[in-house]
């Protein structure tokens, strides 16, 4: 792996207070050592570590993901209920998900108009709202 995308992976983790063990560091890097963002999922991760020579179990990827979430550097978008996915990108906007290749996008934020939505049940709080777009290849 490159000395700058370990960089700038360990500087990602030490926003948010993470202490940098090589795991951690070594997945930062993959996630965020070009400066783009991603969306992966604890499978498609855990196959680029292996690809890049790294040893990292699945359990220690699904972990670690978890943690990046819970630190703030990440998202979790859940497709189906079942099927997570993490995102880089904090910003808030919307996804396209392709159901022919299980595959999440971002899709354009300024394309997307919320004119209203519901009210919060009494003693609750929007936290945010999330927007996935399903897309079938035709």
């Amino acid at each position: 792996m490159q000395d700058i995308a370990i960089d700038t992976g360990t500087r990602w983790l030490s926003q948010a207070g993470l202490r940098p063990t090589r795991q951690r560091v070594s997945l930062a890097a993959l996630l965020v050592g070009d400066g783009q963002d991603r969306h992966v999922t604890a499978e498609s991760l855990h196959a680029s570590t292996v690809t890049a020579g790294e040893k990292v179990s699945l359990a220690t990827v699904y972990n670690t993901l978890k943690a990046f979430v819970d630190a703030g550097l990440m998202r979790e978008i859940t497709v189906d209920g079942s099927k997570s996915y993490f995102d880089t990108n904090m910003s808030d906007h919307p996804h396209f998900y392709w159901e022919d290749s299980a595959e999440l996008t971002d899709a354009p934020m300024d394309q997307l108009v919320i004119s209203q939505v519901p009210d919060a049940p009494e003693g609750a709080e929007i936290a945010k709202v999330d927007v996935v777009i399903r897309l079938r290849r035709t």
